[in-house]
């Protein structure tokens, strides 16, 4: 056993070497860092999936729950549970389809176009701020790098 007494405790250990080296790490970095920022930024309650939601809706009305869940990159029942929420909070509604009961179609309330609006240019500043490093001349690079490599994983995930 080590001599606890020669550990310094007066500084934290950094991330191993091999931490640091991977991508997925850093991803996750990535990751939890945005959150902690769009809480602040953007809406406390307000989720990404949500957000992501509602944008496909105001893009797509009418469209089927199922078809909506591919556009954003949510499983089905992750996408069933968001909707849920977000009708819940009187931000969709959610309608059966008239030619198959399963089928649950999307549309905005005005409470949810009110909301997307306003948290969408919360939104657009925040991504301003998270590409701001870049500059303007490198910013639609670093997306298609980001776009790129999302698009290798999802296809690494279908295929496990």
């Amino acid at each position: 056993m080590a001599d606890e007494s020669s550990t310094s405790t007066h500084t934290q250990p950094g991330p191993p070497a091999a931490l640091t080296a991977a991508p997925g790490y850093q991803v996750r970095r990535l990751y939890q860092a945005y959150l902690a920022v769009w809480i602040r930024a953007v809406d406390p309650t307000l989720t990404g999936p949500q957000f992501a939601v509602l944008t496909a809706v105001d893009a797509s009305p009418g469209h089927d729950q199922r078809s909506m869940a591919s556009a954003v990159a949510l499983d089905t029942s992750t996408m069933a549970d968001v909707a849920r929420r977000l009708e819940n909070r009187g931000l969709i509604l959610r309608r059966t389809a008239a030619d198959d009961g399963r089928r649950k179609l999307l549309y905005l309330t005005e409470e949810g176009e009110r909301t997307l609006r306003e948290s969408n240019r919360r939104a657009r500043e925040l991504d301003q701020r998270l590409l701001e490093p870049f500059g303007e001349e490198r910013r639609e690079e670093v997306m298609q790098l980001l776009t790129s490599l999302a698009d290798h994983w999802e296809g690494l995930a279908e295929d496990s």
